[in-house]
């Protein structure tokens, strides 16, 4: 009897772990890989469909509320995905702060939280937890993870840099340097000179 709760309860935990994985992901794609929301740049690296969502942001420093379309049109997209439970998000944050002083002018840079609002925190929360992190840059909400699920390079915190064809031209997960996130903005803006 014992062995076949455990049995039991493992199979659950892998149902619910796929679940979520589902949930934020999305399905995954079979096939020979011509799926036409799916496209290659030249570096060899995917770009997800280039249809431009509606992104609510959020009234807290550097951002007002409103909405903006990611991937923007008239210049490139810096995305910064990010949780407020996340420890890592919170020691990526002076390096996000040193890459949109030195470049986000250039950019449409916006740091992109999924969490669901009005449940696991709330407005308020996330303009303190802001506010105590220094953010200082557009702050947008993605409540049903579709681009995140777009764009995602992994874990937390993600970055992404597209260009203003949509094409993505670097991505990476993990705390990054300031370095780092400019040299990947930095390709979508080389992109878009080169185009």
């Amino acid at each position: 009897m014992r062995r076949r709760d455990i049995l039991a309860g493992v199979g659950s935990l892998g149902t619910i772990g796929g679940a979520g994985a589902l949930a934020i992901r999305g399905p995954p794609s079979f096939g020979d890989g011509t799926d036409e929301t799916q496209s290659e740049n030249s570096d060899g690296t995917g770009s997800p469909d280039t249809e431009p969502l509606t992104i609510e942001t959020i009234d807290a420093p550097g951002s007002e509320a409103g909405e903006v379309r990611v991937p923007a049109s008239d210049r490139p997209t810096f995305i910064d995905f990010f949780g407020t439970w996340c420890p890592p998000c919170i020691e990526q944050m002076p390096a996000l702060a040193a890459a949109n002083d030195r470049i986000g002018d250039d950019v449409l840079f916006i740091s992109i939280t999924s969490e669901a609002i009005g449940r696991s925190v709330t407005k308020a929360e996330l303009v303190d937890w802001w506010e105590k992190h220094d953010g200082n840059w557009s702050l947008g909400l993605d409540p049903t993870a579709e681009l995140t699920a777009r764009y995602l390079a992994g874990g937390y915190p993600s970055a992404v840099a597209i260009d203003t064809s949509g094409r993505v031209q670097w991505s990476d997960t993990g705390v990054k340097t300031a370095d780092e996130l400019v040299a990947g903005i930095e390709q979508a803006l080389e992109a878009r000179t080169d185009a």
